[in-house]
């Protein structure tokens, strides 16, 4: 068999399995929707699933009685804009701010000028984009002066940290502004925020890929144990997603919610020891701030003791978000209305509660190329992947 032929049988296969996982799905959903009477909301806990569901239409193959709905997992989404206003002053004042291109449009929490670090930039700011924690310390090295590196990140990136720091690889000139988040903490307080608040209830969780490379399907064995919720870590081709959401209906079905690891190509029911080793060494759990969301129990983590002369914070007696800040998100308002603007909603978009589509900024203010949410800043962001790619509703309108 010759190259096309190989490629037409390949996709020939794909194709095959898209169609009987489509098909077991929707069998799985009559069946639950007569049981539950209500439609089975998933939640894809991470902005990449997010991508794949929206870019590949997956929305539109799911049956009546399915509704796939996006998650918390936008570590720029979710990050206090109040360490942005903090880093746009540090660099016009002469401090060397370094981040990552996904938070250089991330708004501040005051809506003036300068916004973000990128206008902060032209307006003479020292800002630098990297690509990564390992870039800044290199040229931080050169530079030899004052210098802050813009932390953010969940569980997979907090090991690319942790281990130049304890290696003694990052120089005494740079600092680090840690917004790490860890993600089993805010699911849980998701999980608990939808009980109390009466909404519909989350009957499957899609755990992240990555990040469970590193924490390991173990950290999610508390979802099926406390709350009775299948959840399945899957990896960021259509196919896994939709594996995913066949295997949370089966679970429903038989009445035997656990953790199954789909993505075992990548993800260990361990995790990866050394990394979670090295970040324990490093960094210690915190309560910490997610923007629109809450002040979420040991959620963040913050550099211990041993490592403190790293801390940014600490250097440039930073303000942080305190816990009066915040109040837990409701279907009708916003926790911590400074931290975005006017009729922004998306703190429920982050949530599940809501869609992009039904803010009133979406796509009139709130564009890709002018955002105005932080939902709409990063390629993981919900609201921008909808206004790239579009929605079930967008689809189905057209």
């Amino acid at each position: 068999m010759d190259l096309e032929g190989v490629i037409t049988k390949v996709f020939r296969s794909n194709a095959e399995l898209a169609r009987s996982l489509v098909k077991l799905i929707s069998n799985y959903t009559e069946k639950l929707v007569q049981d539950l009477g209500s439609p089975i909301k998933i939640m894809n806990f991470c902005g990449t699933h997010e991508w794949t569901t929206t870019y590949y239409g997956l929305r539109s193959l799911m049956p009546e009685g399915i509704e796939l709905v996006a998650g918390p997992g936008c570590p720029v989404c979710i990050t206090p804009g109040v360490y942005v206003d903090e880093l746009v002053r540090l660099s016009l004042e002469g401090i060397r701010i370094y981040t990552f291109g996904d938070a250089y449009k991330l708004p501040t929490t005051t809506g003036k000028t300068p916004k973000n670090l990128a206008e902060a930039q032209a307006l003479g700011g020292n800002v630098k984009v990297v690509y990564s924690f390992l870039e800044a310390v290199k040229d931080a090295k050169e530079y030899g002066r004052d210098s802050v590196f813009f932390g953010i990140g969940f569980e997979t990136t907090a090991p690319s940290y942790a281990l130049l720091i304890k290696s003694g690889e990052v120089p005494e000139n740079l600092k680090l502004l840690s917004a790490l988040r860890l993600t089993p903490p805010v699911m849980r307080y998701v999980i608990k925020l939808f009980r109390e608040r009466g909404l519909m209830p989350i009957r499957g969780v899609i755990a992240p890929g990555h990040v469970s490379a590193i924490v390991g399907g173990m950290a999610w064995e508390f979802l099926p144990k406390e709350f009775k919720i299948p959840t399945v870590v899957t990896g960021f081709e259509p196919i896994d997603v939709l594996v995913a959401v066949a295997r949370i209906l089966k679970m429903l079905v038989d009445g035997r919610p656990g953790v199954s690891i789909e993505y075992s190509r990548l993800v260990r029911w361990e995790g990866n020891l050394t990394a979670k080793k090295v970040i324990d060494e490093v960094f210690e759990a915190v309560n910490a701030a997610w923007r629109g969301i809450g002040y979420v129990p040991k959620s963040g983590l913050e550099l211990r003791d041993g490592y403190s002369r790293y801390d940014a914070v600490k250097e440039f007696k930073l303000r942080v978000p305190k816990p009066t800040d915040y109040v837990l998100t409701t279907a009708t308002s916003n926790p911590y209305e400074r931290e975005l603007p006017p009729g922004c909603r998306c703190g429920e978009v982050v949530l599940g509660i809501e869609k992009p589509t039904k803010c009133p900024l979406f796509m009139k203010v709130c564009k890709p190329e002018s955002p105005l949410g932080p939902c709409m800043v990063s390629s993981e962001g919900t609201c921008r992947i909808w206004a790239l790619y579009g929605g079930v509703e967008l689809v189905r309108g057209v």
